[in-house]
């Protein structure tokens, strides 16, 4: 059965929505520590620091002190979240993530905000798009990338309620919002959002959307087509993948991440044992992406709702 929707239109920053859900979990959890390297306003921690003023640290600018502090934060009972970009979280703390954090399995949150090309003009150097693969493939890990705002709400009510290490990643501009507050996240599950028996597109994050857009596309011009949302990159919904796999005659994933080691990466894995078949990617590939407005970014890269369009009615006029 597909997901609630709601009507497409409002847009909200999934940034946004994680602060918003970190002032109500700071009601909930009184155990509740926010960390940022000295990004406060820009990961939106400051509503969480306005109302828990004690219960709020800006490490600065030194992102494997910011994991080694919530690694002892854990360790004396406290339920931390680090925050940072997603380039610097993951890049620069990745060593302290996988051997102080993951290794003795500890009980951290790790959110990173500005992900992708969707981060616009910041450029290359600070446009992560390799952190979900590295995030991944570490022991203990798990990994989650929501598609709008009521998915990021209900997403960290559900991960820190969950014991052990896990990423988060979040977008700098506004998407569109998909769910209606019905919604209900599942560690583990991805969620079908249209159904179709022509074509499948399993889409993460900010290119859902854009996925949505595209189907509706292409059921104006009599394709039927499954957008499935796979926010729990890890673990990972095997049975949803290998049954969409089945079930069309084209399968494409959609990212604004690199092919490799991402969304399609973890497909592929999927495939391979348990459903093996040709299938597409949309995503960066083997490129990093440059300076530019966001949307002229997601053109250029086609990772926007026309974009993925053309690429999957290319596909898909050859394989009929």
């Amino acid at each position: 059965m597909a997901a609630p929707i709601a009507h497409i239109g409002e847009m909200i920053a999934t940034r946004k929505a994680f602060g918003d859900a970190l002032a109500i979990a700071g009601e909930r959890h009184s155990n509740l520590i926010v960390l940022d390297a000295d990004l406060t306003t820009s990961v939106k921690a400051d509503k969480f620091e306005k109302q828990f003023p004690d219960r709020h640290f800006n490490i600065g600018i030194s992102e494997q002190d910011l994991v080694d502090t919530a690694a002892g934060l854990a360790m004396a009972g406290k339920l931390p979240i680090a925050s940072s970009f997603c380039m610097f979280l993951t890049g620069l703390g990745w060593q302290q993530i996988r051997n102080g954090v993951c290794y003795p399995n500890l009980n951290v949150k790790f959110v990173g905000s500005h992900c992708g090309v969707q981060i616009g003009e910041d450029g290359a150097t600070h446009q992560a798009l390799e952190d979900m693969a590295i995030m991944r493939v570490i022991p203990n890990m798990k990994v989650f990338c929501p598609a709008d705002a009521i998915e990021t709400q209900k997403m960290i009510a559900v991960i820190l309620n969950d014991f052990g290490p896990c990423y988060v990643r979040l977008g700098r501009q506004p998407v569109p919002v998909i769910y209606d507050d019905s919604y209900n996240f599942e560690i583990g599950k991805g969620s079908i959002l249209t159904e179709g028996e022509d074509i499948g597109i399993i889409a993460i994050g900010s290119v859902v959307a854009s996925a949505l857009e595209a189907a509706e596309k292409l059921k104006n011009e009599g394709v039927s087509v499954r957008v499935v949302n796979m926010s729990s990159l890890k673990p990972i919904d095997e049975d949803l993948i290998e049954e969409t796999a089945a079930k069309v005659k084209l399968l494409v994933t959609a990212e604004d991440h690199q092919v490799a080691g991402g969304l399609a990466g973890a497909v592929a894995e999927v495939l391979t044992e348990r459903h093996p078949r040709v299938f597409h990617r949309i995503g960066l590939h083997d490129q990093f992406g440059e300076s530019g407005k966001s949307a002229d970014l997601y053109r250029k890269y086609q990772l926007d709702g026309q974009g993925v369009y053309d690429q999957v009615k290319k596909w898909w006029e050859t394989a009929v």
